[in-house]
C-alpha cells in the first residue's frame, strides 16, 4: 500500500492534478492499474487516500497539564511535515481549488478533519474538554491563528520558522487568545 500512495504523490508532484492518472500511478508503484481501480474510483481518490495516511496527528500530553509544550509540538510538527512530498501534494490541490473545488472540499473532510482538524487545534480541543481552557475561546479564527503565522512567516522569508519563532508565536499569540498564562 505505502508503494501505492509514495506512487500517487509522486505522480500529482510530477505533473499535476490535471493530468494525474491510474495509468501513471499503476506504472510508478510496480502495480496493475485494474487492482488499482478495485480499491479506487480515480487518481484523486487515490491521492486523498495517500495524503490521509501520511497527515500527522498531534497527541496532547495524556496528563494535560502541558498547553504550552503541546501548541509547542504541534507547531513542531506542522513544520517537520511542510517539508514532505505530501505537503507540497496539499498545495498543488490548494493552488488549484478553483479548478477541482470538489478535491479541495474532500480534502478537508477526508484528510484533515478525521485527523483532528489542524495541528493546534487538537490540543485546544483537548485542553477546553478538559476545562484547563474556556473551550468558548476556541473559535476557528483561534484554532487557525498558530498555523496562520507559521504559513506567514514561511511566506515572507522561504524558510520554515525556527524553536524561537514557534514558541514566540505560542507565547504571543496563541496563548493570549485563549487567555492562558504562559508556562500554565
Amino acid at each position: 500500500m505505502a508503494a501505492i500512495h509514495d506512487a500517487a504523490i509522486a505522480e500529482v508532484l510530477e505533473v499535476g492534478l490535471g493530468r494525474m492518472t491510474m495509468e501513471g500511478i499503476a506504472r510508478r508503484a510496480g502495480a496493475a492499474k485494474t487492482s488499482l481501480y478495485r480499491r479506487w474510483t480515480s487518481p484523486h481518490d487515490l491521492l486523498l487516500d495517500a495524503l490521509r495516511d501520511a497527515f500527522p496527528q498531534e497527541v496532547p500530553s495524556p496528563a494535560s497539564d502541558d498547553l504550552r509544550g503541546d501548541l509547542i509540538e504541534a507547531l513542531r510538527q506542522m513544520v517537520g511535515w511542510m517539508g514532505s512530498p505530501q505537503a507540497r501534494a496539499v498545495a498543488a490541490i490548494m493552488t488549484e481549488r478553483d479548478r477541482h473545488p470538489g478535491l479541495a472540499e474532500a480534502l478537508f473532510e477526508r484528510v484533515f478533519e478525521p485527523r483532528g482538524g489542524r495541528f493546534t487545534r487538537t490540543v485546544l480541543r483537548h485542553y477546553a474538554a478538559c476545562g484547563a481552557i474556556d473551550g468558548a475561546l476556541v473559535t476557528p479564527v483561534v484554532a487557525d491563528i498558530g498555523e496562520a503565522l507559521v504559513i506567514k512567516y514561511f511566506t515572507d522569508t522561504g524558510v520554515p520558522p525556527d524553536d524561537d519563532t514557534i514558541t514566540a508565536i505560542v507565547d504571543q499569540a496563541v496563548l493570549p487568545a485563549v487567555g492562558a498564562p504562559l508556562g500554565r
